[in-house]
């Protein structure tokens, strides 16, 4: 290998994304989400390639989790949002500049999300890498890493947190019933595995998700050392996530330092 793995993919990164340059948290928050991969996905590059690029999609270029911002200035925004909620502009006047208040209406009170405190639709607004919503999907992906999310739903902003759920919505289904299909050929079909709002925003995450597969088709993995087989054991036969053990390993060894 003439040049280390990490030193490819984040070049490549720097050059198509991110503006040039990478802070060592946007490191952190790519680093998260192959780390989860590495545990909870399936070896499919393409799929790890349009996991982060659902990231940079939900959270921008920071590539940091965040909480949902329902701090709206404008009773005509609000009521593109949620159409359903807001007969007319003047229904929605009263939840401007009222977050908390406007959480509560458009998320409280529903069974599909399993909110059925009188806060429930603040306190399980939306967090994280995927921005999850709702009591039931706390609960949910808690259950699956052991957490209490829905006793401590900030949680879901711990880097590490935030990228398990993201990584295991997209390749279990676990979000809207649909699951990432092998080698994600279909960006609208894809994006239907967390929004149905694939029409319109498709093929903008199909396209990051090209740069991100660009970058780790980039970085050149070095294979793993044969191990001499006994006369009661076969040769070992190269896996197909050979190239995700490299990636980790190399990835991993940004944390400490800007790239």
């Amino acid at each position: 290998m003439t040049q280390p793995l990490d030193a490819a993919f984040f070049a490549a990164m720097r050059a198509s994304l991110f503006g040039g340059s990478l802070t060592q948290s946007q490191v952190n928050g790519m680093n998260a989400v192959v780390t989860a991969f590495a545990k909870y996905g399936d070896g499919d590059r393409r799929k790890l390639a349009y996991a982060l690029a659902t990231k940079f999609h939900e959270v921008g270029p920071a590539m940091e989790p965040k909480v949902e911002n329902l701090n709206y200035t404008s009773a005509t925004r609000i009521r593109q949002v949620w159409p359903s909620r807001f007969k007319t502009i003047a229904d929605a006047v009263p939840y401007v500049r009222a977050p908390q208040k406007l959480a509560n209406k458009v998320y409280g009170g529903r069974e599909d999300l399993g909110n059925d405190k009188p806060n429930d639709g603040w306190t399980y607004r939306g967090r994280g890498d995927s921005q999850i919503t709702g009591k039931a999907n706390y609960a949910k992906f808690g259950k699956l890493l052991g957490l209490d999310l829905v006793g401590a739903p900030d949680l879901v902003l711990k880097v590490d947190v935030a990228a398990a759920i993201l990584v295991l919505g997209l390749v279990r289904g676990l979000f809207t019933g649909r699951k990432l299909a092998d080698g994600v050929p279909d960006c609208v079909a894809a994006r239907e595995t967390v929004n149905a709002d694939g029409k319109a925003n498709g093929a903008k995450i199909g396209r990051y998700a090209d740069a991100f597969d660009a970058a780790l088709r980039a970085a050149p993995v070095v294979p793993a050392a044969p191990t001499p087989a006994s006369p009661t054991s076969p040769a070992p036969t190269p896996s197909k996530t050979n190239w995700m053990a490299a990636l980790i390993a190399a990835v991993l060894s940004l944390l400490g330092g800007k790239r």
